[in-house]
């Protein structure tokens, strides 16, 4: 099983928002369950800037992260 974020109609992204998105993959990783979060530029740009890219497998599109957690 997995679970996907789709943030690509979010204009902004806080450390509010940042710190629950880090908390949910916790979880996920804890319930051995896959996880990424989908975002736009903007939303990409903000989580790249606290290098979070990797640890919230972030992908530009839906489809990307489908295929990630198809592997």
């Amino acid at each position: 099983m997995s679970f996907v974020i789709d943030l690509s109609k979010i204009d902004f992204l806080d450390s509010s928002g940042l710190g629950a998105l880090v908390q949910t993959s916790k979880e996920c990783k804890k319930l051995k369950l896959g996880f990424s979060v989908v975002g736009n530029s903007r939303v990409a740009q903000t989580i790249k800037l606290v290098r979070l890219g990797d640890f919230l497998n972030l992908k530009a599109s839906l489809e990307d992260a489908f295929l990630y957690l198809q592997k």
